[in-house]
């Protein structure tokens, strides 16, 4: 493993130990050139997966990026990073678990509102403004009327 400080290929593993919730092997290691420290996570990967965006594009499925997408939307919230951790893996695991090597972007986004939606209803609106294109005020309005009247259902 390359450390990611000086790119130096020798690196040493100090401890392996699985994630909370066994999805992955999470490693501390430290180089031996510049004794910086690290951690790396080994996952299981089913299958590889395309995203179809809605412009017809593929890309390669970037777990990164769905971490990103979702660390912002729950930026400054009272959120646990192992709640996070388990929201994402069991993502991936439904988009491994379909069958299907190209995954249309708005399937993604639907599974992410539905685990921010869990998670943390302020996350939530977060994402489902960028996920939904919001323009102007009303259309937070709107959405969060809607979010109440669902759940006095």
């Amino acid at each position: 493993m390359r450390c990611p400080f000086c790119a130096n290929e020798d690196t040493q593993v100090k401890d392996s130990r699985p994630t909370e919730d066994n999805s992955a092997i999470r490693r501390r290691r430290s180089c031996n050139g510049c004794g910086a420290r690290f951690t790396t996570f080994e996952r299981v990967q089913l299958r590889e997966l395309t995203v179809l965006k809605t412009s017809g594009k593929k890309v390669p499925f970037e777990r990164d990026k769905l971490e990103r997408s979702v660390t912002m939307a729950i930026r400054k919230r009272p959120v646990e990073e192992e709640q996070v951790e388990r929201m994402i893996s069991g993502i991936v695991r439904q988009l491994e678990s379909m069958g299907e090597s190209e995954i249309p972007s708005e399937t993604i986004g639907k599974l992410i509102m539905e685990g921010l939606e869990q998670l943390d209803k302020v996350a939530y609106v977060r994402f489902a403004s960028v996920y939904k294109n919001f323009r102007e005020a009303s259309d937070f309005e709107d959405f969060v009327s809607e979010l109440a009247d669902h759940e006095k259902q």
